[in-house]
Formats: structure tokens, sequence, C-alpha cells
């Protein structure tokens, strides 16, 4: 239903239907014969067949509608009739329009355009002859039931109209609604016999009409002339104009076919048949004409097309990238296209004319190369006689004189009987080809040398899996050829693996290869293969599937790689490794591997025991490993160091070495000495630390212990020597003191005598100054004794003096945590000097820092640098600690910023330097701690140090001697 509603027709098109649908009926009435019922000219039944073709299937039911709306006006403006009669009478219309309607579509096919003689034809045939027969049946038998008509007297003339008006109306709609809607240009000679043809017409049409002219049929040749040279619009045209004149000239009764009231019946029927005949004859000389145009216009267009096909024959034969010729059946060339001619240096054919040769043969033997001249002429020759054709590939001359190969070909043109016309020949310059093809044989014969001299054995196979190829190394390796491994009974490929393979791997790489073939996945695979002297070796088999454009597989290629030194090797590296892991597992020590970032990434036996947890228990904790470690493990006080030093050796790629206290899996803190050392590669950059980890706390107990003693010891030694030394000098000196304090007693009461005694005063004084005297040389005696003692000196270098010192504070560094860093540029070279004095000096210099940086807490580091300039040795000695409070007193002998100090170790120290002819003093240290300085002579200075060194004297008692009054 809703299909057939979105095909309702427009209103204005359903209102010009209605509209002429009326004006035909009452056309139609002003010449009906029986009153009241219209048998006369049916102009409707045209317009609605007409109106039928051209709309589509789905909208016949509207316009039905509509012409029932058209039919019952015009009923009510000129008929008259009943409504029963008036319906009845549009049914029988309207099955003729469906009717005859659905037969020229279903034989012409659509659109009906009235172009050819067959729809023409198909028109008059079924429209105005079959399609009638419909209405004047249903329309007779209405007026002869309600007694209007017989049906016999009313069915012909009913017919005839209905006829006229679908012969005369249903082309001209056809044609205005169809064929005038393109827009058509006339000439001013066209317009010319128009308008002459037109007045001939009407003038003929109304002589003949009005009864001038004796026959009416005489309008014929105008008619046909109009419809041969205007063909089916001047046609309609003029065929409606003669209806209308008929029509005006009948009815004034000026017409031949007008008449009384008793012939007016056959008047009228031979009004029906003269239209009608002038319209059938009309259409078809119309259809004919527009068929004979067609036919020369097609005729036309085809020799335009032949023209121009010729045109594109010679243009192609003349562009076309190949030299063509014919030849005449002798064999004579006759011509050259365009590309042939330029190849040559020609301008015609002819110019291959030589007096006493033919054309051919002239040809051949100046464009030809010598070399194969002979045999294209041969050839040539061959096919002139047999009828056969020929191929050959030869050189021609070019016109710069160059040669150039060329690939001909003749074939010979026959007519229908057999026989040779012509022979059609042409040549390809394949010069590049040829070139390419020699230099694609020359380099495949390069590839296949290089194939068999590269270091692998090379094969390759076709998808099946048969060997097609294998290079010389292969052959060597096996001993044998391809064709050796043919049998007629398996495939080459299973014989070549039977004999070939080790019997244990035969089976495992057959599977492999046949799942390979069946996936097209890349086949590697180990396996032993046997060699021709009989040893199995081990080979790596790689091969890979080779594709066309679609995928599909079209060869294996394939290489085996002589891998048997390498399996042993690695087989004896396993072993290596094997062996390595186990004394890994076996050293008495903890051993652990980090990755660049310290990460640990694996952990000996030893310390997984000692630490009781596996190294996979620390992931997953929201801690990397190294810090998940570091806080479970490491005492809670030493955890801080042990991070900051982890973190500076990480981003400086130094060594690590610290001694610490580890939590074993029992809870207990234990001393661990903990060294870590970079592995790096070619480049220098860190690819895994080492980690060693050794239990000390034995050790670090023992030497605590160790410490202590030696501390009490030294301190019980020190206070012996002390009471020794006091007592020697008071016992040595107390006697000349007793006598300064008595003789200064004396000089008092001698001097305060009234008067003084000035003589007697005098001889107490210079009693006191020879007790001084003797005091004085107490002390020089002592002093002597100390110095002839100690003053041993020799060319000792003073790299091994540092060496010896830092050894001996290591222990006490470590234990403190502090670092002891020595840098000693290009070994300067000293005096001759006191060892044991000087390494005194360093040691007091050395143990002053180790103290001052006890307690601190941020980054402990003492530095020892030696370094020479001018004429002297530097020393350098600078720890970090708390600094110099007191720089003006620290030399000073008994002052002392320690607890239990003396006071006396920098006085004796600057007076071992001085005595060696150097200098000693000390500086801050920026941010923090203190730098101690001491200088000795080098060797070029050795007269001069030595002289210093013999005045001054270097003992301890020297220092005393210059602070006494």
């Amino acid at each position: 239903m809703m299909s057939v509603r979105s095909h309702r027709p427009q209103a204005h098109y359903a209102g010009l239907f209605v509209a002429a649908y009326v004006a035909g009926s009452g056309f139609a009435h002003v010449l009906a014969i029986v009153p009241g019922t219209g048998i006369s000219i049916w102009p409707p039944s045209g317009l609605f067949l007409a109106t039928l073709v051209l709309a589509s299937q789905r909208s016949w039911p509207w316009w039905i509608l509509v012409g029932l709306v058209g039919e019952l006006l015009g009923n009510l403006a000129w008929f008259h009739n009943s409504i029963p009669v008036a319906t009845l009478i549009y049914v029988g219309n309207a099955c003729e329009a469906l009717f005859g309607a659905w037969l020229l579509k279903r034989i012409c096919g659509e659109p009906v355009r009235l172009e050819t003689l067959r729809e023409v034809l198909a028109l008059l045939v079924l429209g105005a002859g079959i399609a009638p027969i419909v209405s004047a049946t249903v329309g007779s038998a209405t007026l002869a039931w309600f007694g209007i008509q017989s049906f016999a007297t009313a069915w012909p003339l009913w017919w005839i109209g209905d006829a006229t008006g679908v012969a005369i109306i249903a082309p001209l709609a056809l044609v205005v609604f169809q064929n005038w809607r393109g827009k058509g240009e006339f000439l001013a000679a066209r317009w010319t016999e128009v308008c002459a043809l037109a007045l001939v017409f009407l003038g003929i049409a109304a002589l003949s009409l009005s009864g001038y002219l004796p026959y009416a049929y005489i309008i014929m040749p105008p008619l046909l002339w109009v419809a041969v040279r205007f063909e089916f619009k001047g046609t309609v045209l003029a065929l409606s104009f003669l209806a209308l004149i008929t029509a005006a000239f009948t009815i004034s009764g000026a017409s031949q076919f007008a008449g009384d009231a008793a012939s007016q019946q056959h008047k009228q029927i031979m009004l029906q048949l003269f239209l009608g005949i002038s319209a059938f004859s009309a259409l078809i000389v119309a259809a004919l004409s527009r068929q004979h145009q067609l036919a020369l216009l097609t005729l036309r267009r085809s020799v335009e097309t032949l023209r121009e096909r010729e045109r594109e024959l010679s243009q192609l034969v003349d562009l076309v990238p190949v030299q063509i010729r014919r030849l005449t059946p002798e064999g004579q060339p006759i011509f050259f296209n365009r590309r042939l001619l330029d190849f040559f240096g020609l301008s015609d054919v002819t110019q291959l004319d030589r007096p006493g040769s033919s054309r051919l043969s002239a040809a051949i033997h100046s464009l030809v190369h010598p070399e194969d001249a002979t045999h294209l002429f041969d050839a040539v020759r061959n096919s002139l006689v047999t009828g056969e054709p020929y191929s050959m590939k030869y050189r021609m001359r070019r016109a710069d004189g160059a040669y150039r190969w060329v690939d001909g070909r003749a074939e010979a043109l026959r007519d229908d009987n057999g026989a040779i016309v012509q022979w059609l020949v042409i040549s390809l310059d394949i010069d590049d080809e040829v070139r390419a093809q020699e230099a694609m044989r020359e380099s495949e014969r390069q590839l296949r040398r290089l194939v068999d001299a590269v270091p692998a054995q090379i094969w390759c196979s076709n998808p099946e899996g048969d060997p097609t190829y294998i290079n010389q190394r292969l052959r060597d390796f096996i001993g044998f050829e391809l064709d050796d491994f043919d049998s007629p009974d398996e495939p080459r490929g299973d014989v070549a693996r039977r004999q070939q393979l080790h019997p244990d791997d035969l089976v495992a790489v057959r599977d492999h290869l046949a799942e390979c073939r069946r996936t097209g996945e890349a086949f590697v695979m180990r396996y032993r293969m046997r060699r021709a002297d009989g040893t199995y070796r081990w080979v790596e088999g790689r091969s890979e599937p080779f594709r066309d454009e679609d995928g599909s597989i079209l060869q294996w290629y394939g290489v085996l790689l002589d891998i048997d030194d390498q399996v042993q090797a690695e087989e004896a590296l396993r072993e290596r490794e094997r062996f390595l892991w186990q004394l890994v597992e076996t050293l008495p020590a903890m051993i652990d591997c980090a990755a660049p970032d310290g990460e640990p990434i694996f952990r000996g036996q030893g310390l997984r025991e000692f630490l009781g947890y596996e190294l996979r228990e620390l992931d997953g904790s929201g801690k990397s490993r190294l810090e998940g470690t570091l806080d479970a493990g490491v005492h809670p006080d030493d955890v801080e160091g042990v991070k900051q030093q982890y973190a500076r050796c990480l981003a400086s790629g130094e060594p690590y070495a610290r001694r610490h206290r580890l939590r074993r899996f029992d809870g207990e803190y234990r001393w661990v000495e903990t060294r870590a050392a970079p592995m790096r590669d070619a480049s220098g950059a860190i690819i895994q630390w080492n980690v060693i980890c050794l239990d000390i706390d034995g050790e670090v107990k023992a030497e605590e212990n160790l410490r202590m003693a030696q501390e009490g010891l030294a301190r019980a030694s020190q206070a012996a020597s002390l009471a020794e030394l006091s007592a020697s000098i008071a016992h040595e000196v107390s006697q000349p003191l007793s006598a300064i304090v008595n003789s200064t007693d004396a000089c008092v009461r001698w001097l305060e005598a009234d008067p003084p005694n000035l003589e007697r005063a005098k001889k107490s004084a210079e009693r006191i100054i020879r007790s001084a005297n003797s005091a004085t040389e107490v002390v020089r005696r002592i002093r002597a004794l100390f110095q002839h003692s100690m003053d041993v000196r020799d060319a000792t270098s003073l790299e091994g003096i540092i060496d010896e010192v830092a050894d001996l504070v290591a222990a006490e560094a470590s234990r403190h945590r502090i670092r002891v860093q020595v840098t000693i540029e290009s070994s300067p070279q000293l005096l001759a000097f006191d060892r044991v004095q000087i390494q005194q000096v360093l040691m007091n210099l050395v143990q002053n820092g180790l103290d001052a940086m006890t307690s601190a807490s941020d980054d402990k580091l003492l530095e020892i640098r030696v370094y020479r300039k001018s004429d002297e040795v530097f020393t350098e000695v600078t720890d970090r600690g708390g600094g110099i409070e007191f720089p003006e007193r620290i030399f000073d002998p008994f002052f002392t910023t320690k607890e239990r100090g003396m006071g006396m170790g920098l006085a004796i120290c600057r007076s071992i330097v001085e005595a060696h002819g150097g200098k000693l003093w000390a500086d801050r240290n920026e941010p923090s701690g203190a730098r101690f300085i001491f200088t000795l002579p080098a060797a070029a200075t050795a007269t001069a140090g030595s002289g210093v060194a013999s005045k001054e004297g270097n003992s301890f008692l020297a220092s005393l001697d210059a602070t006494a009054p």
C-alpha cells in the first residue's frame, strides 16, 4: 500500500490529464454519430494509452482514478448519460488503455520512444488494433443493454473511433511528453522548408476536404513529405492539424464527409477511415524515415570511426615500441614504420634499393651485423619457401653505427584460400636485456663461486623437503653428489637424512622438519651429521621458506654450520662452570652479585644460610632488594653509613670496603667485613658488582681486646718512662738548683745589709752563675745522650714510611669508619733523614687526625698528600674533624686540647722537622677539619740540609731548651 501511495502522480499532471480528457471528450461529442454515446473519433483513448505507457505500473491505479474523474466530468459536460452507463463505458476505456499499455511494454520494453519501425508497428497493431477491441466490446454491450443502440451496429463504429483516436493522439502525446524534452536547432533553410510545407499542406487539405478537389486522399503526398523530412515530430503535428481541419470542415458541413441523416453513418465511417489510413501511412513512413536516418547516421559514424581507427592504427604502428615492417610474398620490404626508419636513419624504405641486388638482400647485408647476416638471410629464405614463421636474435646497426641486439619475428598473412598475401615482421630492441642477461649470468657464476667458497654448507629443497641443490663445501663434507641419494623407492630427502644423520638424532630431525614444512616456520636445530671420513660432527641446521606473492612456499633455503668445536668448547665451559659453581658454593666466604645499580641478583649458599632467607623473598615488599637487605640485616647504628658509602661507590664506581655488624638468622649481630668491586666490559662500563662478605666477629673482638691491652700498656710504659726521666732530671739538677737557691739567699742578705756588702753579693752572684752553668751542662749531657742515640740518618724513601703508617692505622681507621687516602706525586727523593723520627712525626699527625674524626658523623676522610715544589718536598695531612681552635698555641709545649694529653706531641714534631731543615705549620681545612703541612729538603739541597741538622739537633730536650729562661 505504501509503495502504491508513493507513486501517486503530481497534482498538476493529474489536472492536465483531466483537462485533456474532458477536451477530448468534447471533440468526440461534436463528431458523435449516436447522440449521447460519443461513437466517433475518441481522442481520450490515445491520451490514456500514452499516459500509462510513460507512467510506472505502480502508478496505474492512480491514473485510473484520475481518468474516472475525467470521464465523469466529460459525461456531465457533454453526454449526460446516466452514471451506470458512463461508469461501464469508462471501464471499457480503462481496460483498453491498461491492456494496450501492458502489451506495448511487454513487446517493446521500456521506454517506448517511437524511434523504430518495430515500435510504430507495435503501437498501430497492438495499441490501435487489438486494444480497442476491449473498449468496443464493453461499450457496445453497454449501449445494447440500456437499449441505446444494437451491439452489431455500435461495435464497428466504436472500434474504428478508438483505433483512430489511438493512432492520432497516442503518437502526439508520446512525442510531446518524451521526444521533445531535448533542445533542437533548425537552420534558416530548414525553417523556410517548414513554412513552405505548412502552407502547401494547409492549402491542399482545405481544398481537398472542402470539395474543390475531387479526392480527399490527395493530401497524402504532402503528409508523407512531412513524415519523410521531419519524422515523428512533424508527422504528429501534421496529423493533428489534419484532424482539426477535417473536424472543422465536417462540422461546418463543407466537407466531403458531411451529408444528410441517411448517409451520415457511412460518411462518419469514411471520415474515421480517412484519418486512420492517413495516420497509419504517415506513421509508417515516419518510422521508415527515422530508421533510414538512423542508418545513415550510423553509417556516417562508422565511416568516421573507421577513419579515426585508421589514423589511430597508423599512429600506433609508428609509436608502438616495436620495429615493424611488411614484406611482399617474395620477401621484398615495402613498409617500415617510423620507429624502424628512425632506428636506421632512413626517410623511406626506397633508400635500400641497390642496383643488381634485391631490396631484401641489400637490407640484410647493410643493416645486420656481418656475423649474423648469413644466418638471418638463410632463415628468411627458408620461411619464404616453406611459409613457416621464423624467430631469431641478431644484431642490427643503428643510425649512429652501433650494433644492438634485436629479437626478430615474422608471420605470414594469408587470404581465405591460404595464399600468402604479405609477411609481417617485427623486431624488438633487446640489447639492454641481452646485456642484463649476460651480466646476470656472470653474476650467477660469481654467486655460485661465492656460495661454494662461503665457509658454510648451503642447500635448497623443494616444498616437499627433497634437496635440489647443495654447494661444493657440503658435497666435500658428506663425500657425495646430490644424485647419489636418488632412489626409486623413497624420496631423495629421506635417503639423504637416513644416510647422513646420527641414528639418535634422525627421528627428532625428521619430525621437526615435517612440522616446519607443515606450518611454514623456520627450522633451527642442532644435530650430528656424518662426515666423509665416517666421523659424526655436530652441526647447526637452519632453513627458511622462500614464498611467492601469494605466500605459497616455492623453495626452502638452508645452511649447515659445523659447530662441533663449539659444542665441545661449550661442554668444557659447562663443566668449568659446574666446577666454579661448586667452588663458589664451598668457599668459606659469603658471596653476592649485584646489578650495576646495586640490586642483588645472586647470593651464595653461605650468605643465604647466614641471613636465613632467599633473595626472591625480598620481592613484593615495596622496597628494592638492596634497600630491603640493608634495612633488614645491617645494625641500626651502622645502616646509614653503609647506605651512604654504597651510594658513593655505585655513583663513582670505586671499590667498596667496610666493616659493620650484620644480623644473623638467629637475631645475633656479628661483625662482618664487606668488600665489593665492579666488573667492567671492554668499554669500561660496569656490568656487575661482585661482593664478598667475611665473618670477622671473632677477629674484631680480639682486636678490640688487644687494642685495650695495648693502650693500657702504653699508658703504663709512658708513666714509667716519664717518672724515670723526671727522677733522672731531678737527681741531676737538684744539687745545682739547691746551690743556686742558697747563693741567691746569700746575695739577697748581703745586699740588704746596711751598708750593703757588694763584694760578698758579687761573689754570691758568681756562685749562682756557676751553679746555673752546672745545671745547663747536666741538661746538655742528657740531650747529647738522646741525640747520640736517635740521630741515625739514611736515604729511605718517604713513600715507604707513609705505607707503614697507613698499615699501622688501618685497623683503627676501619673501626671508626674512616677512609685513608694517600696521594704521592712522582715519588720525590729526599735528603738523608732519620726514618724513626720522621715516622714519629707522620704517625703523630695521622693519629691526631683520626682522633679528631672519631666523633664526626659526616664523611670521614683522612688525606695524605706528598708533592714537590721547588727544592722542598711538601707533606700534607688533612682531616675532616672539628678543626683547630687555637692555631697560635698548638705547637707550644704542654699545651693540649685532649683530656689526657701531655701537650708535647706537636712540639716534639716541630722540633724534629726543624732539626731536619724543614718547617711544620697548621691551617684550617674548608669546610671542616685541619691541615698540617711540613716540608723537608729535597735531594738537590742535601748540603744545606745537613748543616742545619747538625747545628740544631732534633730531640725533645732541644725543644725544652729552646723554651728555658
